[in-house]
Order: structure tokens, then C-alpha cells, then sequence
């Protein structure tokens, strides 16, 4: 049972309207500034633009970059788009790769870890980028939701941005080594309150993949948690949201469905729906497979039933690294081809299931929107404030929220209480089975040899995303470790004390932002400090960007990973081999 005392146990938190004000008063000096793109098609802002490209009956195209590097960053902006351009194709918008200490307010960055992405050191950084060309900036991650907030999005209206996120990452992201929530939230509501008082029409985007949507089991949920939001921005601070899917929607009838369902409730124009690159794999003509199978169901969703999403050609190298711009030019070429190849393919299509789909996920996410605000309310939280609302969501968490207010039936398991699931969300019954099914190849022998050892394990990420952590979990799970779920974006230090306080056997992380080696000579040192050493298995993307790199790229760090003590993992193959070899070598001599 929710409880306001548990959720919210301060004595004091900041007043709302004392925030939403402190943001408004700020609109008197802070204005969206003229960039190429506002001036080159004669609009105020892109919703006004993608209004005018949805009644042309025009599908708009989204690439993303940012290196680490701003001056790179510069010259991918202007020649993404001049060439292009020159095969006629016109690319809508580009969303900003922003590195993820920029949610780290100016004056703590420096000291904080960095990844992989850019970082724009002020304000004039932001402008001198969305100079660069006549294409739509869309700051979309780590500005709003993040502690630096507030400064990020004067910032990015600075550059003439009328697209600025991410809410979905407020609900699930933690800045490492800031605990603060109280300020996240603050700076957040003070950001949106300040977007609602520009005399443009500023989308508050957010995508879902990032928040509460990548982890709910019932896709209804999802919709629920849109509904919610708009709630949130539009109700109580008197902004515009938009929302973006893609990752969580692998299934083509549930994207169809979804985009649909979003159709249905939108105020505003969607920013983009994002390339389902969960398909993508280390075989990259494969990868354009994937790429056509999803490209094709968001264009006919555009041509069918206008939302304004973007579609976003992801290069087929991304699940390896950084894309180059000749891989993210012939993305968009491919894209580009495709609208004029896939036309007379509408004909053939009949979206009459996806449709009724579309009318459960709304059915539910109503229910779901209704049950959580008169939930949170019975607990004590007052809803009607953006502040409380917020913070009580975050706190909360998805799977309780999915739990206690799901539109499904809830029933008994031996692992808890569930949820049914109106619309099942494919994407993570296909992670859990893909670790079952691992399970099941291994040979005899070796399955065997790791059950026997009935080993520990504490499991962790150092970032959001958990997909590869699911994998890993289902996998050890139907080989008899008991797991540790230690959470995501997990400090190294916090991970060492979970590890020692369940006394793991071994340690098995999942990464993504770049930070690997980083992470691993931290985590080392932790665990030295609390007397303990164990196995650490690694997997996700093993790069870095070298301190003294003139490219701004990642690169692989296994080496060093290795020689710091971990053991690297390309693939579950490494770690099963590896896992193997430990139980025989502490077989019957209890925690290493």
C-alpha cells in the first residue's frame, strides 16, 4: 500500500507555484533565438513547421548526431545535410546527441565522468551548432528531467530550439554520483514552467523508451503513463508534450497500434518515432533488413494517419559504435528511397487490426491514468501539484506503479503479485525468452557444472538502459544463480556494497554510455576497500573516448578492461564459457 510517508518523507519541499513562477518570470529575458532552420522555411517554431509538412502529405526524415568533439559535431550538422540535399532528399531534423554529463549542472561537470557524446560547454556552443544548417535541433536528451535542467533549456531556446527533452528520462535516469532528487525535480518544473511561457508553441519532448515504457509489461501501461504526462505538462504547467516511441515496439501490429493510440490523444505533433535497433546485430547487411521491416511500418503510419513523427533511419553500425557521417548520409539515402519506392505498397495494407489494437492500449492507459492519480491521491500525494506528482512517479518506479494500478487483472505468482497485461509488450517477454532460450543451448555438461556451483550473483548497470541486464538475469536464473538485482545507473561504490552485502560470487554488469573502464577501476578499488575480490563479467559496449583522442571516438577497451581485473564479454557466449570454468574451479569451496 502507497503511503505519502514513504514517498515523500521530507518535512519541507519546495512550494510549486513558487517554482512554476521563478520559471515564468524568466521568459521576460530568455526567448527562442532566430537559427537557420526557423528562418529558412518562415516559421516560429517546428510545430508550426510539421503541420505544414502533415498537410502536405509529406513524411518527415530524423537523423541523430554528436560526437564528443564540438567542431566535428559542427561539420557533421552543415554536411549531413548538404549532401543530402544534393540527391534531393530534405532531412526535418536532427536530434543532438548531448554526452550525459550535460545533466550535470555547468559548474560540476567538469569534475563529473563523461561518456560518449557531445558536450557543449555554453550557451554560444548551442547556437554555433544549430547554425551550422537549416535543419530542425532538437535537444532531446539530458536537458530537461536532469539537474541541469533549467540552464540546458535557456541554453537550447538560445540556439532556436523549439523541440527540448527529455521527460522520459526524469522518471528512470540517475545522474551517477547525484542523489538529489528534490533539485532534479525542481529544475525540471521550472524548465517546462519556463517553455510554457514562450509565445511559440515549445514541445516538451519525451520519449517513452527511456522512461516507464521500457519496462512496463503491458503495452496499455505505456499509453497510461503518455496520458499521464500530458497531464503533467499541459494540464497542471501549461506546456506542450509530444512523445516519442520505437525501441519498446519491436512488433510491427503494436507500433502500428501504438502510433495510433497516440494519434488518437495528441495536442501537439510527435517529435519522432525512434529506429527499432534492438533488431540490429554485428552483421550489418542484416541490419539493413531491420531497417527496411521498421521503416516500413512507421512510413505507412505516416501516410496513413499523420502524427508528425520524424522517421529515423538509424546507420546499420550502431549497435557497434558511433556511426560515421557516410554511414548516417546512406541511412537517410536508404530512407529517402524507400518513401518513393514503398508508395504504391499503402494499397496493400489494411491497418484494421492495428486499429482495434490502438482502442485496447486506449481503453487500458485511460483506466491506468485514472487508477494511478486516484492511487497517489489516496496516499496522500497531492495531484494537483506538478512538484509532488512528479516526484512521487520517480520514487514510485514503473513496477510498482504497473503492479498497484495496472488495468489487467492482478493475480498471484510465486514470484509475487502480477499484473495480466491487456497488450503485452513484446519487447521484454522477447528479451526474457532470448535468455531462456541461451539457457537451453548449453551443452550438458556445462549447464550442469553451473547449476551445481549454485552460485550468487549481484547484477547491475551503469546506465539506463537494461535491456542486455534482462538477458543476463533470465539466462542465469534458469541456471540456478540466485540474483542480486543491484539496479540501474548504479554507482561503482554502491554496487560494491550491494555485491559484499549479499555476498556474491561474482559481479555481471551491463553498460552502454562509454564509461566501462572508468567504472571497473572504481568498482575495483571499492571492493578492495571492503575486503572483497570476486569475478566482474562485463558486456554492453566496451568503448571509451580516449583522453587524448583527435577523433572524439570511442574505442574498444577490452584489453584494459581485462588487465584491471574484469572480464570482458562480447557476447553471452564469453561469459557462459568463463561462468563455466568458474564453477569448476570453486566447485565445493563454497564464495570465492
Amino acid at each position: 500500500m502507497l503511503r505519502r510517508d514513504r514517498i515523500l518523507p521530507e518535512d519541507h519541499l519546495p512550494a510549486a507555484d513558487g517554482l512554476i513562477t521563478a520559471g515564468r518570470d524568466l521568459a521576460g529575458r530568455v526567448h527562442v533565438a532566430p537559427c537557420p532552420f526557423l528562418t529558412e522555411y518562415g516559421v516560429d517554431c517546428e510545430a508550426t513547421y510539421k503541420r505544414a509538412r502533415m498537410g502536405e502529405g509529406a513524411v518527415m526524415l530524423h537523423a541523430q548526431v554528436g560526437y564528443r568533439d564540438a567542431e566535428k559535431s559542427r561539420r557533421a550538422y552543415a554536411e549531413i545535410h548538404a549532401r543530402l540535399a544534393q540527391d534531393g532528399i530534405r532531412l526535418d531534423r536532427y536530434g543532438i546527441c548531448l554526452d550525459w554529463s550535460m545533466g550535470y549542472p555547468a559548474d560540476r561537470r567538469p569534475h563529473m565522468p563523461r561518456g560518449t557524446g557531445l558536450i557543449l560547454d555554453s550557451a554560444q556552443a548551442f547556437a554555433e551548432l544549430s547554425a551550422c544548417a537549416p535543419v530542425a535541433p532538437h535537444f532531446g536528451d539530458f536537458v530537461i528531467g536532469t539537474p541541469a535542467a533549467l540552464e540546458n533549456t535557456i541554453a537550447a531556446l538560445g540556439a532556436g530550439a523549439t523541440s527540448i527533452g527529455n521527460l522520459g528520462q526524469y522518471f528512470t535516469f540517475r545522474q551517477p554520483h547525484w542523489d538529489d532528487d528534490v533539485t532534479t525535480t525542481a529544475e525540471t518544473v521550472k524548465a517546462i514552467a519556463l517553455i510554457a511561457a514562450q509565445p511559440e508553441e515549445i514541445l516538451v519532448h519525451s520519449n517513452l523508451d527511456d522512461g516507464f515504457a521500457a519496462t512496463f509489461r503491458d503495452a496499455a501501461c505505456a499509453l497510461g503513463a503518455v496520458l499521464i504526462e500530458r497531464y503533467i505538462v499541459e494540464d497542471l504547467l501549461g506546456a506542450h508534450v509530444s512523445h516519442c516511441y520505437g525501441h519498446t515496439y519491436s512488433d510491427p501490429l503494436l507500433r502500428l497500434a501504438f502510433q495510433r493510440a497516440l494519434a488518437a490523444t495528441r495536442s501537439c505533433p510527435g517529435t519522432m518515432v525512434y529506429g527499432n535497433t534492438t533488431l540490429y546485430g554485428k552483421d550489418q547487411a542484416s541490419n539493413y533488413a531491420a531497417l527496411a521491416s521498421y521503416l516500413l511500418v512507421d512510413i505507412y503510419a505516416q501516410r496513413s494517419l499523420p502524427s508528425g513523427h520524424a522517421v529515423n533511419p538509424v546507420p546499420v553500425t550502431e549497435a557497434e559504435r558511433i556511426p560515421e557521417v557516410d554511414e548516417i548520409v546512406d541511412a537517410q539515402r536508404f530512407a529517402g528511397r524507400l518513401l518513393e519506392r514503398s508508395a504504391p505498397l499503402d494499397a496493400l495494407t489494411d491497418g484494421a487490426k492495428a486499429d482495434g489494437q490502438a482502442q485496447q492500449l486506449l481503453h487500458g492507459g485511460r483506466q491506468f491514468r485514472d487508477n494511478v492519480l486516484e492511487g497517489l491521491s489516496t496516499a496522500g500525494i497531492d495531484t494537483s501539484n506538478a512538484f509532488e506528482l512528479l516526484l512521487s512517479l520517480r520514487r514510485t518506479g514503473a513496477r510498482e506503479l504497473e503492479t498497484q494500478f495496472g488495468p489487467g487483472e492482478l493475480r498471484d505468482t510465486p514470484r509475487g503479485p502480477v499484473r495480466e497485461q491487456l497488450v503485452t509488450s513484446a519487447t521484454l517477454s522477447d528479451l526474457e525468452s532470448k535468455g531462456r532460450a541461451l539457457a537451453a543451448e548449453l551443452d550438458r555438461e556445462q549447464r550442469a557444472v553451473i547449476e551445481s556451483a549454485a552460485f550468487t550473483a549481484c547484477l547491475a548497470t551503469t546506465d539506463v538502459h537494461e535491456y542486455g541486464k534482462v538477458v543476463v538475469e533470465n539466462l542465469l536464473a534458469d541456471l540456478g544463480v540466485a540474483l542480486v538485482d543491484a539496479g540501474i545507473s548504479i554507482d561503482p561504490e554502491v554496487l560494491a556494497q550491494k555485491a559484499r552485502a549479499a555476498g556474491a560470487d561474482f559481479i555481471a554488469i551491463s553498460t552502454y554510455n562509454g564509461v566501462a573502464l572508468e567504472f571497473i577501476h572504481r568498482l575495483q578499488r571499492s571492493l578492495a576497500d571492503a575486503g572483497m575480490t570476486v569475478p566482474i563479467f562485463i558486456g554492453g559496449k566496451l568503448n571509451q573516448v580516449p583522453d587524448a583522442s583527435n577523433t572524439s571516438l570511442p574505442v574498444d577497451v577490452s584489453a584494459e578492461l581485462r588487465r584491471a581485473g574484469a572480464i570482458p564479454c562480447h557476447q553471452i557466449a564469453d561469459m557462459l564459457s568463463s561462468l563455466a570454468t568458474l564453477a569448476r574451479e570453486t566447485s565445493g569451496a563454497g564464495t570465492v
